[in-house]
């Protein structure tokens, strides 16, 4: 829990007016001026376009350290977690603070597999989209749609492993049927012979006429994409479901509102873009040098995907996983895709490149993310989804916290109100 340091501790002057303001220190030693009551004081109020540098909860859920290149669940690195443990567990470590005992993993499973399937009602739907709808269009309205055939949401508190493992179990199978009707196949059910993942993957990729092989080293890769979306800090969708669930919205729509945050190609769709940008330099010959002039051009700079972060000023700890994931999957499969040979030496070039190292522009997580995932099959329409599902236990876990945190209020961001002040108003008749 942030404590207070001695005050007065930071001190604003306004107008000839003195305000003495706490300042707040968390876990990691980042500190933070609290200006709650800088507007009652002295009818000002701070400025600050995307929230960048203002602090809106108190969490103990992930930490993400830009400076250091350091990413924590609950204490646990990214590094441990991805490399020693699945999917599910991770998902419960976010949800109960803890990771589980067999008892808790066997019990959470069990519940996985009790709210897979998706209900008969819930079918018509699917039938009544385009065909060839965004999937992420259908995720979010099939998981607001879940409120009313599921209303007990209201009253979660009293068991919060009913509600996350039948959204966590759900998407998953709303996501897969999507995926289906898209390229008109029929679905597949899921299994209760199959773990998470596993279950994912033949949902997706099998069918009635083929003899579908789950390759137990594609279910381990799954399993640690999925990790390595679960959790960032308030980030633009997470922070859009608290911001949702701070005026008391169930737990269905708060995450729909925050698919719906996650579906902007500067947010989660960034990995698709990766994968475009890599393939229109392999349509006009591969040429990296010239592909990093362009971004290096002052006059007309072409954006260089999945380089830089709003947080990270060092190598994004993601990236660097993703990027052993991605070796994997391709050392597992037998074969290798133009794409990844492009990535590599895209990366080498530009991490030697002075440009790059003076604005810190590293690769981050999205850089081979979008690549592992067409080496497992999946089309780009896709990567998106595949984001939702991985960051859907941080998101339950954020909603959650928020519900439990006293010091919440309603979000109501402050403005500086740009508009006239007075407008005649002309009649109907009287306009030209």
């Amino acid at each position: 829990m942030p404590h207070e340091l001695p005050a007065p501790a930071a001190e604003m002057r306004v107008d000839g007016t003195t305000v003495s303001l706490p300042v707040v220190q968390d876990s990691a030693g980042n500190r933070a001026v609290d200006i709650r009551s800088l507007y009652k004081t002295a009818r000002v109020l701070t400025y600050d376009p995307g929230f960048g540098n203002t602090v809106s909860c108190r969490s103990a859920i992930s930490l993400v350290d830009g400076d250091k290149g350091l990413l924590l669940y609950r204490g646990y690195p990214i590094e441990t977690l991805t490399e020693h443990c699945t999917f599910v567990e991770v998902a419960y470590l976010l949800i109960h603070g803890q990771l589980p005992s067999h008892a808790e993993s066997e019990k959470f499973s069990e519940l996985l597999n009790r709210h897979s399937m998706i209900h008969e009602d819930m079918r018509t739907f699917f039938r009544r989209y385009p065909e060839h709808a965004h999937p992420m269009a259908v995720l979010s309205a099939m998981v607001v749609s879940l409120s009313s055939f599921y209303p007990e949401v209201e009253n979660i508190e009293e068991d919060i492993d009913i509600a996350a493992t039948r959204l966590l179990s759900k998407l998953r199978t709303i996501a897969a049927f999507s995926y289906k009707k898209s390229i008109g196949e029929p679905v597949i059910q899921p299994s209760y012979k199959l773990s998470y993942c596993a279950n994912f993957l033949n949902m997706m990729f099998a069918a009635p006429v083929t003899n579908y092989r789950i390759d137990p080293a594609l279910i381990r890769a799954m399993n640690q994409l999925f990790i390595l979306h679960a959790d960032h800090g308030q980030n633009c969708s997470t922070s859009t479901v608290r911001l949702v669930g701070s005026a008391g919205a169930n737990l269905y729509a708060s995450i729909c509102a925050g698919i719906c945050a996650l579906w902007g190609p500067l947010h989660g769709g960034a990995n698709q873009e990766v994968v475009e940008m890599l393939e229109t330099i392999f349509r006009e010959g591969g040429h990296v040098d010239q592909v990093i002039a362009r971004a290096k051009d002052r006059k007309k700079p072409q954006r260089l995907m999945g380089f830089g972060h709003r947080i990270y000023k060092t190598y994004d700890p993601r990236a660097a996983i993703a990027k052993k994931i991605c070796r994997e999957i391709f050392d597992r499969i037998g074969r290798q895709d133009p794409l990844m040979d492009i990535a590599l030496e895209l990366e080498a070039k530009a991490l030697a490149d002075p440009y790059f190292q003076e604005r810190q522009l590293y690769p981050n997580v999205d850089f081979y993310t979008g690549i592992s995932y067409r080496a497992l099959g999946f089309p780009t329409n896709m990567y998106t989804v595949l984001f939702a599902i991985g960051r859907l236990p941080g998101w339950i876990a954020q909603w959650q916290e928020l519900r439990r945190d006293p010091d919440q209020r309603i979000g109501r961001p402050q403005q500086l109100y740009t508009g006239p002040m007075e407008t005649h108003f002309v009649p109907i008749e009287k306009r030209a």
